[in-house]
């Protein structure tokens, strides 16, 4: 099916207005929601965080549900939005009535972190900015509250989350409480490009900082003195859990003991294809000292987050000026990409879209870990590649973008295993056009490739318990900090961070690699159709123009 032009609007259809009904109804249920797609309103309020919370958005899902289910789609624009959305609603039923958000505590998205996150997007240009800021900050201890009930109804019916992550959010909630944690940071360095703030604003932007500083300081304390004790110290979910995970990362189900084989199988050819680039790098070496001679070249080093931020966005920049001329139908309000340091120092490097009209742009952000002051651009080209063009900013940015053919749900849903495995497939995309010429820079991305397969093998194996690659024994938390290290070049630092993130967060680290694995599928299989006929470009204007879906509807659309 061609897609209509932005100058050839289609009809909406009854089908578009439950979806867009259901965009509205998120807003209201969450809305911080608004802040990710730069939507006024409740600009100082969070979203119902306590059991309650929780029952109301479950009603709201199964009563869109119903809707949905009744309504009979009249075009293929119909027909995939029906299918995902159903696949969407389903799940979160799924999910309520397994009591994730009971258990809903890891290092790197639950609300620990979402209640602090999205005041990296609030703008602040204005004094009514800050206004709305302080207010957000001083709804924050409700916010907090309602979520620690809901982790108290889990302890009550023994669905917890395990004690490594209890233990690491303990440390985490305390840098924000502290006199110069973040929330105090963000208050004492309040201003707008006019100037100063009044008097009046500045107490109440200290007030509130001071507020949501306690709130983490409550959260610390709960973790430390009710929550831990109830917390499990095995790291496994299980199956039960983990196809519920997996099935909502990905928006397919996979066979996951044939993709744990898969992964073993992938992680090896990885090696070997790291090892064969390495020995062009210097004759006879091994990937480990390939990787010692390029960490010595000076000429490959950054020094300092701003040298980062400017080698970020240079790179960007001419990606995008390039391959708009000769790869990509690129947009123009796509092109523009800001690349950011993020104000935490968790680690993790990450996109957040633009909002709907553009008026903010994507954004890819880097958390630099404290401490860390030097990185190699032979390691980090390839990421820049895979949040930005051709990675995360078209992919989103298409889709924001293509506002003639999609509802706003199909702009601004969407699952990591689309994202992240169209972003893989973009790196390996970036090899073939001729970007990564350069053995250190495909060295570079083949480490991440590397990495991406062995979270594969380490997360199904680590919360399924299965066997360890070599046959010793099981899988278990504290094999996959030696497994990992063994598979990526990178600091001890960050390989702490990444093994507590897929020990606390199941079935999302696969996703990047089997959502790779998919896209790949889907068009070697278009091209297996098609014959001589086949177009990769337009393949994959196909494919991105559908928006964001599970990649179960997304091969439905693809291949019919």
């Amino acid at each position: 099916m061609t897609a209509p032009l932005p100058s050839d609007p289609r009809d909406p259809t009854p089908i578009d207005a439950i979806a867009e009904d259901w965009v509205d109804t998120q807003l209201d249920l969450f809305p911080e929601f608004r802040v990710y797609l730069g939507r006024p309103g409740r600009e100082g309020e969070y979203s119902d965080y306590s059991p309650a919370g929780a029952e109301a958005a479950v009603a709201a899902v199964s009563r869109t549900l119903a809707r949905t289910e009744a309504e009979a789609p009249v075009d293929e624009v119909d027909r995939i939005t029906k299918m995902d959305l159903e696949r969407e609603l389903r799940l979160a039923v799924d999910k309520h009535e397994a009591g994730f958000a009971k258990r809903d505590l890891n290092v790197i998205a639950s609300p620990a972190q979402e209640l602090r996150d999205v005041f990296d997007l609030m703008p602040t240009d204005t004094p009514e900015d800050w206004g709305h800021v302080a207010s957000r900050l001083s709804n924050l201890p409700g916010a907090m509250s309602g979520y620690l009930d809901t982790l108290r109804s889990g302890i009550a019916d023994g669905t917890v989350p395990a004690l490594r992550q209890v233990r690491e959010i303990i440390v985490q909630a305390q840098k924000h409480a502290a006199p110069t944690g973040f929330f105090a940071s963000l208050a004492s360095g309040a201003s707008t490009p006019e100037g100063d703030l009044p008097v009046s604003l500045r107490a109440d932007l200290d007030r509130g900082a001071a507020a949501a500083a306690g709130a983490y300081e409550q959260l610390a304390e709960f973790l430390r003195e009710e929550l831990a004790p109830h917390a499990p110290s095995r790291d496994a979910v299980g199956r039960e859990i983990y196809e519920l995970a997996s099935r909502d990362f990905l928006g397919a189900t996979v066979d996951l003991d044939e993709t744990y084989e898969w992964g073993i199988d992938e992680l090896a050819r990885m090696v070997a294809e790291q090892e064969s680039i390495a020995r062009e790098i210097v004759p006879g070496a091994s990937v480990a000292e390939a990787i010692a001679f390029l960490d010595a070249d000076e000429s490959r080093k950054l020094h300092g987050t701003d040298a980062l931020q400017r080698w970020m966005q240079e790179t960007s920049d001419r990606a995008v000026e390039e391959l708009s001329r000769s790869h990509f139908d690129i947009p123009e309000a796509v092109r523009r990409l800001e690349c950011m340091i993020a104000p935490t120092q968790e680690g993790g490097i990450y996109y957040t879209g633009p909002t709907d009209d553009f008026s903010r742009a994507g954004r890819m952000w880097w958390s630099v870990p404290e401490g860390v002051t030097e990185f190699d651009t032979w390691r980090e080209l390839t990421t820049v590649y895979h949040e930005g063009v051709p990675g995360h900013h078209l992919q989103i940015g298409q889709a924001t973008f293509n506002k003639a053919q999609l509802n706003t749900w199909r702009r601004t849903a969407g699952t990591s295993g689309h994202a992240e495995g169209w972003a893989l497939y973009a790196e390996r995309l970036m090899q073939e056009l001729g970007y990564l010429d350069d053995p250190a820079d495909r060295l570079g991305m083949l480490d991440g490739q590397r990495m991406r397969a062995a979270r594969v093998v380490l997360d199904i194996g680590v919360h399924l318990e299965k066997t360890l690659p070599d046959g010793s024994g099981r899988w278990t938390g504290e094999h996959a900090f030696g497994f990992l290290g063994e598979n990526v070049n990178m600091s001890p630092e960050f390989v702490r961070f990444e093994v507590n993130r897929y020990l606390g967060w199941p079935g999302q680290a696969p996703s990047y690699k089997v959502g790779q694995r998919i896209w790949e599928q889907l068009r070697d299989e278009s091209a297996r159709r098609e014959g001589a006929d086949f177009d990769i470009r337009a393949f994959h204007k196909r494919a991105l123009d559908i928006g964001g879906v599970g990649l179960d509807t997304l091969r439905a659309a693809v291949l019919g």
